[in-house]
């Protein structure tokens, strides 16, 4: 299968197309289509990662692939960029967070159902393998009362402010603890932030939004059975899993995530932008 590429800003493209095509990670699938933000970020991706074919319009790729990567930097721009191929039925794998606004996400996704199009969208923190361990000593401390996920985030970001990195805390969260959050605060300083999840149960999460000199991601819960912390070490290929991932999807055209584990992550992170503006606590709105 060929695959292309939408987005050569970040260091994602660069990955994926060196596991598949460089090192050969991934077999059956060869990425042959890149269009960057810039000339100069399509060809530095093209040049490590043997991409063999650099486009200066996305458009270009209609027809002569067989599965898409959206890899923007802000996602704003992920839906627009994904729909031309969704509409011909492509299997597109779009890198978090999904979409800005839920309303549009969810919209974008009837399309994909429409047409038949598998699509799915995700970070890879929560299958790096210190996160599975994680959630195998979730099991053990009995019922979650109380938790708290660590890592950098920059709320004025501006590649979508909380969304950027917020995005990775959020999912983790929600993988951990649940999808069934009702409202969301934020409190912040001049620099860093708490973001704060409200439970149908009365559990509460904590996300700490921190601006500068996080090293990294970690987790904490609180049972009836017992506490457990766990620093979220990256695997050495840690873009790996989510390549094998989404590429098992391409193939097989099976959706590893329900749509409602796609769209979560957003509502959640819209309600907290709410939340920082207002400096209260917001609902996190349903899609109808």
């Amino acid at each position: 299968m060929i695959i292309g590429i939408i987005g050569a800003e970040n260091s994602h493209a660069t990955a994926i197309a060196k596991a598949i095509n460089v090192e050969g990670k991934v077999k059956g699938f060869t990425v042959g289509y890149i269009w960057g933000e810039t000339a100069e970020f399509a060809q530095k991706a093209a040049e490590l990662g043997k991409i063999p074919n650099v486009v200066s319009d996305p458009s270009k790729m209609l027809g002569k692939v067989d599965a898409i990567v959206v890899d923007h930097r802000h996602g704003q721009y992920h839906l627009k960029a994904a729909l031309p191929f969704v509409k011909q039925g492509s299997p597109v794998f779009i890198d978090k967070p999904l979409c800005c606004r839920a309303k549009d996400g969810a919209e974008f996704l009837k399309i994909a159902h429409n047409f038949k199009a598998p699509v799915t969208s995700f970070g890879v923190v929560p299958l790096q393998r210190s996160f599975i361990n994680f959630m195998r000593k979730l099991e053990k401390i009995g019922n979650i009362y109380s938790g708290a996920v660590y890592g950098p985030c920059d709320i004025k970001s501006p590649y979508g402010g909380v969304f950027f990195y917020g995005i990775h805390q959020v999912e983790m969260a929600l993988h951990a603890f649940g999808y069934d959050v009702e409202k969301v605060l934020v409190v912040k300083n001049d620099k860093n932030a708490i973001g704060q999840l409200f439970y149908k149960n009365g559990k509460t999460i904590v996300l700490n939004l921190i601006e500068s000199g996080c090293s990294g991601f970690s987790i904490t819960a609180a049972g009836d059975k017992g506490n457990i912390h766990e620093v979220i070490s990256f695997d050495k290929e840690m873009f790996l899993p989510g390549i094998k991932k989404f590429t098992a999807m391409f193939k097989s055209k099976v959706e590893p995530l329900s749509y409602q584990q796609i769209l979560k992550p957003v509502q959640v992170l819209e309600a907290m932008e709410k939340s920082i503006k207002s400096g209260k606590s917001e609902k996190v709105q349903r899609i109808k």
